[in-house]
């Protein structure tokens, strides 16, 4: 019998996110009354960074509509937006960037994120750095959007989740090359123990199912089942096709 393999260790402490030095969660308003039928009024305090996450994050302060005093949110940075800059939630406010309204109230190819995956789930889609949804289609009937994802595939949700406007801030953050490792180790250092990597051809046949062998190979399928127990289940998991997709294929816009 083999030793327990890092897929296996994968849930223990070690694992773990380092989220001790992480700013706030970032996330909408609390959808409110006042956020469904009317706007408020915010403004930028600050734009700060978050360990481990690649987008800028900006402080946002509202008047409390309900007591006296002041709201302080955390929502992910819009490019261009900036500080002492002017931020409107609610249905209605006016389509500009870094604004947060409901799809419904976004024409057709409006370029949004940090959108919605239910309403009131406070922003769930397209929040990583310079990415962004794209408003397809709406069916004001059924009161649903399509929108197309960062990945390339198209989601339909509820019209009355909201999304900001304009893409994330931290653009391009991927186009110049980490160069050393000392980059990649306090890049990792910041977000979780998971580099550096040691491939499992690598390793010897007691540490992984890929080790062993004269030459670094394989030496049996990289897919394995989806049932298979958790010591071999390594490589392509459950994989439906394997290899180049070659071709091209048509979309169908619905």
């Amino acid at each position: 019998m083999g030793r327990v393999i890092r897929a296996q260790r994968r849930a223990h402490p070690l694992f773990d996110a380092h989220t001790h030095h992480r700013k706030n969660p970032a996330k909408l308003r609390t959808l409110d009354y006042a956020e469904r039928h009317g706007y408020l009024k915010g403004v930028v305090k600050e734009i700060i960074h978050d360990p481990g996450r690649g987008a800028p994050l900006a402080r946002v302060q509202f008047q409390n509509p309900y007591k006296h005093g002041r709201v302080t949110e955390t929502f992910i940075a819009t490019e261009g937006m900036y500080t002492g800059a002017f931020v409107y939630v609610g249905k209605k406010a006016q389509l500009a960037v870094g604004n947060v309204l409901p799809l419904s109230e976004m024409p057709e190819g409006t370029i949004c994120c940090n959108v919605e995956s239910r309403p009131g789930d406070r922003g769930a889609l397209a929040r990583t750095s310079g990415n962004y949804a794209t408003i397809i289609g709406h069916n004001p009937d059924e009161g649903i959007t399509r929108i197309r994802l960062p990945s390339g595939s198209k989601k339909t949700i509820r019209a009355n989740a909201r999304g900001t406007v304009g893409i994330v801030a931290g653009g391009g953050r991927i186009d110049k090359p980490l160069l050393k490792a000392g980059r990649a180790h306090f890049k990792y250092k910041a977000k979780r123990n998971c580099w550096p990597r040691t491939r499992g051809v690598a390793m010897n046949p007691v540490d992984h199912p890929h080790g062993g062998g004269n030459h670094q190979h394989i030496g049996k399928a990289s897919t394995i089942s989806r049932m298979a127990v958790p010591g071999q289940k390594v490589g392509l998991i459950a994989a439906r096709r394997t290899g180049l997709l070659r071709g091209s294929t048509k979309v169908k816009e619905q």
